[in-house]
């Protein structure tokens, strides 16, 4: 049988600003006293929710494509929104607001779209409630909508059972106005922007290890002060980029200006133990946000084992690290994995559905996959559920199928990167 000639990504790119630092910029920067200029900003539609949630507060904010600036009202000075604050399909939205929303002078609810309306909150309930919070599921579910009773919150050292930056950060934001100290261990350290950005904006953030685990620890604050934020390329998109260019023939893709920060760069680690050649060029900002240019070339790639302290450092890039598998050759495993379950949509059984209606040997395990790859793939008609980062990989996937893949709800990418489909096309032109 002939193998079909597919058509090899070449070029230049500068990929998406990083979604959770985009977040994290609008929070803060609404928070502090004084203007934020943030540059790089992905106007996503998820990080456009955060927007929206700070104007409904008060916040004066202009944003003009990925420029921002953000005219901030103080810690203590946020209104009393008019009505729901919507996070629309934004997880990081909603449970980081959370945190803030519990010290606040006034009462809210907090909910969004049907995939919110899913995920679990409880796991930020039950930290915030500990500080004192009064935070409850309106559906009794432990899911969004979520009223929020503002409160005086009291530090307290929080021993998270999962490594969550969503899950941490909610507490440290909650920190910033409980008295004492407020500290989070985790078993093993989730992305770090948050740290990072608090002391940009000038709280006091002391990092180490609590009974050797990664330990954070922020102190009640009267003030955080306007700044300068640069948003790097989002390397969860830039994730996209990597295994497209590794898995078709011919590939050579430089993509600049990708955020490379320790705890989320797992995604070019798993790569490289398949055998993908990524090299890491002019590394830049060391002291804030690192970034670097990336270049990636084709690379015959092989199955691996993902699992362990890497998942915190890629739980996004898992789906299209799974399309990878399914065109290496032999056995890939992923493994730690069951925070999968709780995304946008089940990406375990998403990926596992998807994956075997294009004719890779897939198994769903309880907390990952068991892919063996290498199998000629075939078009076919596949699912995304509304989730951006399964229509995305099934789009680098279709790059290498035999036949046209048909995704649904194809538009879904706009939660986090809009101009996916336009990048990916000049790759290909």
């Amino acid at each position: 049988m002939n193998t079909p000639a597919f058509k090899p990504l070449r070029g230049t790119l500068t990929v998406s600003g990083d979604k959770s630092i985009s977040h994290r910029a609008v929070m803060l920067g609404s928070l502090a006293t004084g203007t934020t200029e943030i540059e790089g900003f992905l106007p996503g539609e998820d990080c456009l929710s955060t927007i929206r949630c700070f104007r409904s507060m008060g916040v004066q904010i202009e944003q003009n494509g990925n420029s921002v600036k953000v005219f901030g009202r103080g810690l203590r000075e946020l209104t009393a929104p008019a009505g729901i604050l919507d996070c629309g399909n934004s997880g990081t939205t909603t449970r980081l607001l959370s945190g803030v929303l519990a010290a606040q002078h006034f009462n809210s609810v907090l909910s969004g779209d049907a995939s919110i309306q899913r995920r679990p909150m409880k796991r930020i309930m039950i930290p915030l409630r500990a500080m004192g919070a009064d935070i409850t599921s309106v559906s009794g579910n432990d899911c969004a909508p979520l009223s929020v009773h503002g409160k005086q919150l009291y530090g307290i050292h929080f021993n998270s059972p999962i490594a969550s930056a969503q899950v941490k950060s909610a507490v440290l934001l909650a920190g910033l106005y409980a008295s004492g100290q407020t500290t989070v261990t985790e078993p093993a350290l989730s992305r770090d922007h948050t740290e990072r950005m608090l002391r940009s904006f000038g709280a006091k953030v002391l990092t180490g290890n609590f009974e050797d685990r990664p330990s954070v620890t922020v102190t009640e604050t009267q003030n955080l002060y306007g700044t300068e934020i640069s948003v790097p390329g989002d390397i969860s998109s830039a994730a996209f980029f990597l295994v497209g260019a590794s898995i078709v023939p011919g590939s050579e893709v430089v993509l600049r200006n990708v955020g490379i920060n320790p705890t989320r760069d797992g995604v070019i680690s798993a790569l490289r133990a398949m055998g993908a050649k990524i090299e890491v060029l002019e590394v830049r900002n060391e002291d804030s946000e690192p970034a670097a240019d990336l270049l990636v070339r084709y690379a015959p790639l092989h199955g691996t084992e993902i699992g362990g302290a890497l998942i915190p450092r890629l739980i996004d890039e898992l789906p299209v690290l799974a399309a990878a598998a399914a065109v290496a050759e032999g056995r890939t495993v992923i493994r730690d994995a069951a925070e999968l379950k709780v995304k946008e949509s089940n990406r375990i059984r998403t990926m596992a559905e998807g994956l075997s209606r294009l004719g890779s040997t897939v198994e769903e395990t309880e907390d990952g996959l068991i892919i063996d790859g290498g199998a000629a793939l075939h078009g076919e008609a596949v699912e995304s559920y509304s989730d951006h980062r399964i229509a995305m990989s099934f789009a680098i996937l279709s790059l290498v199928t035999d036949g046209e893949v048909r995704i649904s709800d194809p538009d879904c990418v706009n939660i986090s990167a809009p101009t996916f489909y336009e990048d990916l096309k000049s790759l290909l032109s």
